[in-house]
């Protein structure tokens, strides 16, 4: 593994004007920096550069779309006529050993004010991590059993080995983060409460959780599972020898190689065009794992037999003319994967907590919500995305919750200021 990194390092022309660092990467690692300083024999310091830039370094270079952004950008893939750096294992390499062999580091001393943090996917863990660093106490309150949200429960562990969240977990708690784990804010307690507790701000990072139906009958069957509650775990499920997906996200894969590796023979894929949704690599291994893909296919009806499904057809611009009659596809069960909504627990428990049409959490530019002391990021704002879309919304909003602590804890302190008596001071005669 080492020597393919270095070689891999080493192919970097360590352009001027970076196109993976530039345009590929949503948070604009700086790639080429990186290298060098890996070349160099500084790979500390270029583990301290990533994880001050991305919290969740180690998470996305094993599960970012690669080869729409930093190697799809790299200049020796696209115009030299070779392959790309493969960035994703120098990142991954440099990024897996600085956090097993060093702490988060602490940037500031310990403040006052306390802040929670509702929610542990990479959203939360982002503000979290960043906030414990310049000093605040953070308590991260989880629904589940342990911190890592959709990266632990929704990406599968050959994807993304639980050993990676469990040491997040432990360099979080070395931090100085209090987690509580299954609890969750809406039930026993409330939003208020934190409030009432005194803590000085709120973060609701609780992401997607809700899965989306198709709308046709036969969802309420037996042999009919979504693809979320499935990821959660997949060995209480007995599906039988031959299962269907439908959809074509990264998420769908995942069911479709997760229900392969636990026993289903034959594997079907539906998609509703002539291309798939997911990224490039997730689809390649899908197919190698053995699925078989289904193209331009509406599902019309889950019958206990199978899906009812009519193929499509497109004119020139991709619009969707016409339809055949459905004819069944029969398999033993059913996962449906079309996407994923916000659950409303926290909405419905809060006053002044404002959502939109889709039930997202409306947030300002910088991740206020309309509730004082509450700012939300991350897929309960954006929508169902990926790791890093989370990771960069969160690391705005992070910055965003530090900018109104410092303001509060002004404004307190003038008010302490204000209300001290002042001491007497007798009046002078000349």
């Amino acid at each position: 593994m080492g020597v393919h990194v270095i070689h891999e390092a080493r192919r970097c022309l360590q352009c001027e004007e970076p196109l993976c660092m530039q345009r590929g990467c949503p948070l604009q690692t700086d790639i080429p920096e990186m290298i060098r300083l890996f070349l160099s024999g500084r790979g500390n310091q270029a583990g301290i550069m990533l994880f001050e830039n991305n919290p969740m370094s180690d998470v996305c270079s094993l599960v970012c779309d690669h080869e729409k952004q930093c190697e799809g950008h790299c200049i020796l893939g696209k115009e030299h006529g070779t392959s790309a750096v493969q960035i994703s294992s120098i990142e991954h390499y440099i990024s897996n050993t600085y956090l097993h062999k060093y702490s988060l580091m602490k940037h500031a001393a310990r403040k006052e004010q306390r802040v929670a943090v509702i929610g542990a996917g990479p959203a939360g863990l982002t503000v979290a991590t960043k906030l414990a660093q310049h000093g605040y106490d953070v308590t991260i309150f989880e629904r589940m059993s342990r911190l890592g949200g959709m990266m632990r429960y929704g990406i599968p562990d050959f994807r993304l080995p639980r050993e990676i969240l469990d040491t997040y977990e432990k360099k979080l708690k070395a931090l100085g983060v209090h987690i509580r784990p299954h609890t969750t804010l809406g039930g026993t307690l409330h939003l208020d409460d934190l409030f009432d507790d005194g803590y000085a701000a709120v973060f609701v990072g609780t992401g997607v959780w809700r899965p989306r139906r198709l709308g046709v009958k036969g969802e309420t069957n037996g042999n009919c599972h979504f693809a979320i509650d499935y990821l959660k775990d997949p060995s209480v499920y007995e599906l039988g020898r031959s299962v269907v997906v439908i959809g074509s996200s990264n998420v769908a894969m995942d069911a479709a190689r997760t229900a392969i590796r636990y026993g289903a023979e034959q594997v079907y894929l539906v998609a509703r065009h002539y291309e798939v949704s997911s990224g490039e690599r997730e689809a390649d291994y899908a197919q190698a794992d053995g699925v078989e893909f289904i193209y331009a296919r509406t599902t019309k009806e889950i019958t206990p037999d199978g899906p009812m499904l009519a193929q499509r057809h497109f004119d020139a611009d991709g619009h969707c003319v016409s339809e055949d009659e459905p004819e069944l596809l029969r398999v033993d069960s059913v996962i449906i994967a079309v996407n994923q909504d916000p659950k409303d627990k926290v909405v419905r428990t809060t006053k002044g907590l404002k959502t939109n049409e889709n039930g997202l959490i409306t947030v300002d530019e910088d991740g206020h919500t309309t509730r004082e002391g509450v700012l939300s990021g991350g897929d309960v704002v954006l929508g169902a995305h990926n790791v890093v879309t989370a990771v960069k919304d969160a690391k705005k909003v992070a910055a965003a919750m530090e900018a109104y602590l410092e303001q509060k804890a002004a404004e307190d302190e003038n008010k302490d200021t204000s209300a001290t008596p002042q001491p007497h001071r007798p009046i002078m005669h000349e």
